[in-house]
């Protein structure tokens, strides 16, 4: 793929990512806080993607942390440290927050408060202005 093509990709992605933590955020004004965890998730996720397309690698999995700890250009992120402690946070809401057996006895919409959704806008928040800042000095 040419530069400009994987460019226009990494755009995309992030886009994408944008968007899902809008809809965070709307999901948790409406209460909806289980939903609301895992499109921040999904926006962490799809931000982590962008960065992968932009150095023209092609990305692997849905683990955020995993993305960053095999990222192949780690002078690309600074404070390693955190940037795996927020996927790994955000890695907890991939699947308990949409399953009703990823929780003993309980749905999901039972077991996520507004907090959890806070705290999950808020790391997704960090991967998508992280991202934004390299992809928007190319």
């Amino acid at each position: 793929m040419s530069q400009s093509k994987t460019l226009h990709e990494a755009r995309r992605w992030l886009q994408t990512a944008v968007e899902d933590l809008s809809a965070a955020k709307a999901l948790t004004e409406a209460q909806m806080y289980s939903h609301a965890c895992f499109m921040a998730q999904q926006s962490g996720e799809k931000a982590m993607k962008a960065l992968w397309f932009f150095i023209e690698d092609d990305p692997w999995g849905h683990s955020i942390q995993k993305l960053v700890m095999q990222f192949p250009k780690p002078e690309f992120i600074e404070a390693k440290d955190l940037w795996l402690t927020n996927g790994a946070a955000l890695d907890k809401f991939y699947i308990p927050t949409r399953y009703p057996n990823g929780l003993p006895d309980l749905t999901p919409g039972q077991s996520y408060t507004e907090e959890d959704a806070k705290v999950a806008i808020e790391k997704a928040t960090f991967f998508v202005e992280a991202i934004t800042k390299e992809i928007a000095n190319a």
